[in-house]
């Protein structure tokens, strides 16, 4: 999800042209989203990724009154 949130950030800033300079936007932010990736797990020393998702994870979202 990171990766698609960097990959619009910025192609919203450089509006590419043509699939070429798209795929260079998409790539950046795939490279965006594993560095932080890798910076998360080098702070927590554990994995970032994990098969479970939130839901088996016991995370749940607060819901709004």
């Amino acid at each position: 999800m990171l990766a698609e949130v960097a990959s619009t950030g910025i192609s919203i800033a450089r509006q590419p042209s043509g699939f070429t300079e798209s795929a260079a936007v998409a790539q950046e932010g795939a490279l965006a989203a594993k560095t932080a990736r890798e910076q998360i797990e080098k702070s927590t020393g554990k994995p970032a990724v994990s098969k479970l998702n939130a839901k088996k994870l016991g995370l749940s979202q607060k819901k709004l009154p």
